[in-house]
């Protein structure tokens, strides 16, 4: 099957830093190739006000129109959020279909999802992504089917009003409420059993999943793409010396602002780093920008109320680093703990912080 040939518009909205273009085209790379496509070309646009009509002034959007006809691009893919308005009229001048940041992550999450709970939460997520866009038998509706930014839940569902879109949210959000019970008694149980829970959590592709299966012996999927993990996996520690039932959970990579719909929709799902006794953060230390990725992961523990969860720092992929780098994270990083999942080498480390760390039940009976 060939692969969607995407134009990259990076977007330097008023108030970012230097390092914003070239972090953010690394990052909408990924994510593009992650998507299943391919980057035919890149334009960097700087603005000081976005344009109401379509985002980027009329000079460049004509530059974008020539190149993505040079390129014989298949779409657009900006790096910010575009309104309805904004990617109708984009599509309409350059002749392409135009994809937001955003439907550019839920394509992603709808092909990774696997469980019956995962699949829900996208198809929540789309669904209110998709409603204001929806326009009689617009250009969004008619384009749908196939390709990057138009995998949703299905064309039948999509072709339908307003009133049975939103009916369909409202039962897509029931049956998750029934689910999020189950894994409230699943959680429960565990507790009831003496376990301490551990949630694995940290910016995408930074190793979670391959920590997991170091720590349990598990099989979690491994890909060198983002969001390669969606559905979250709890195994029982493997190994470890400090005598203690040990639950490793591992979870959804965050993103640096990481869309607000994506992150009501998986509640249910985040809700294993609000309810763990601990968290291990783990952080690609080879990553150049790893301390954005770390304040990232920071603010959306904050966001979904687990910022106060006891939480152990992982500077993962310390293989792929000089040992004067590996000296230079510690300093920076104190308490942080140097590994390398993918070789399995500083495991027995991150058991110690563990093994002082009080189950969140006594930790709420001492504060009574």
């Amino acid at each position: 099957m060939a692969k969607d040939k995407a134009f990259l518009v990076i977007v330097q909205p008023p108030g970012k830093g230097k390092n914003f273009i070239r972090e953010s085209f690394e990052e909408i790379k990924e994510l593009t190739l992650s998507a299943g496509g391919q980057v035919a070309g890149v334009v960097e646009v700087r603005l000081d006000r976005p344009s109401p009509s379509h985002y980027v002034r009329e000079g460049k959007l004509a530059e974008i129109q020539e190149k993505v006809g040079l390129e014989k691009a298949d779409l657009v893919i900006f790096n910010v959020n575009l309104s309805p308005v904004q990617a109708r009229n984009i599509e309409k001048s350059v002749g392409v279909r135009a994809v937001d940041r955003t439907g550019l992550i839920l394509d992603i999450f709808a092909r990774r999802a696997q469980s019956r709970e995962g699949k829900l939460q996208v198809e929540v997520a789309q669904l209110g992504y998709l409603l204001p866009r929806l326009v009689g038998q617009g250009v969004i509706l008619s384009r749908l089917g196939g390709g990057i930014g138009t995998r949703g839940p299905g064309e039948q569902k999509l072709e339908v009003d307003r009133r049975r879109i939103r009916e369909r949210i409202s039962k897509l959000k029931e049956d998750l409420e029934k689910l999020e019970k189950h894994r409230t008694l699943v959680r429960q149980g565990r507790k009831r059993r003496d376990f301490l829970s551990v949630t694995i959590v940290g910016y995408t592709n930074a190793g979670k999943s391959t920590l997991l299966n170091a720590l349990t012996g598990a099989s979690a999927f491994v890909e060198d793409k983002l969001f390669a993990t969606l559905d979250p996996l709890t195994r029982i520690s493997k190994f470890n010396g400090q005598g203690r039932n040990i639950l490793f959970t591992d979870t959804v990579g965050f993103l640096k602002d990481l869309p607000h719909g994506l992150i009501e929709a998986f509640k249910s799902t985040l809700e294993e780093a609000t309810d763990a006794d601990c968290l291990l953060h783990v952080l690609d230390v080879s990553n150049p920008y790893a301390a954005e990725q770390k304040e990232a992961v920071e603010e959306t523990l904050q966001e979904i109320g687990a910022g106060s969860r006891p939480l152990v720092l992982v500077l993962n992929k310390c293989d792929l680093v000089s040992p004067e780098e590996i000296a230079r994270l510690k300093e920076k990083y104190p308490g942080g703990i140097p590994i390398s999942a993918a070789k399995r080498e500083g495991l027995e480390e991150l058991f110690r912080p563990l093994a002082k760390t009080p189950r969140q039940s006594v930790r709420e009976e001492a504060s009574k």
